[in-house]
């Protein structure tokens, strides 16, 4: 990963675009609402991201931007948004990146989070994450860093991920 001149972090290979995940987001994308539809839809199939009620502003495959509102559920008692909930999102973030990459026949599953909190989170947060994906199914893990700012474009925090790639099971 190599920030660009705007502090945004691109990922530096020549990516698939062939991955279920990402073939969904094009269909949907430009469709009126089908960014909002297509960020619901992620929220009911995986029920815990959805209680951050994350919306899915760019994917593509080996990045992703995720933004989230600040709402009164997402707080904690020091009147900022609650540390779990900075992890729910950088976790999303560094998924969808990576499963937007993936060949059709891979999955992946989450082994390890680890977030750095760096400030207090307020406002509206947006999540970005750019990773090199694996071309194959082969058995590995991928590493994957979500860097969560404010709107004033400060780092509120990192989200560092484990994901174990590998076959999908064929059931």
């Amino acid at each position: 990963m190599e920030p660009n001149p705007g502090g945004q972090v691109t990922a530096t290979s020549n990516l698939r675009a062939d991955s279920p995940l990402f073939a969904q987001w094009r269909r949907w994308s430009t469709l009126p609402g089908g960014r909002w539809l297509f960020s619901a839809t992620l929220g009911l199939r995986v029920p815990y991201t959805g209680t951050v009620h994350p919306r899915v502003l760019e994917l593509r495959p080996g990045f992703a931007r995720v933004g989230m509102q600040d709402r009164r559920r997402v707080r904690n008692h020091l009147d900022s948004i609650h540390a779990i909930a900075l992890a729910n999102l950088g976790e999303l973030a560094t998924g969808l990146a990576l499963l937007a990459g993936l060949p059709p026949d891979a999955r992946a599953i989450l082994t390890g989070i680890s977030v750095d909190f760096l400030k207090k989170a307020r406002g509206a947060l947006i999540a970005e994450c750019a990773v090199d994906p694996p071309s194959t199914a082969e058995r590995r893990e991928c590493v994957c860093e979500a860097v969560i700012r404010d709107r004033a474009g400060d780092d509120v925090a990192h989200a560092t991920t484990r994901w174990l790639v590998g076959p999908r099971d064929r059931r």
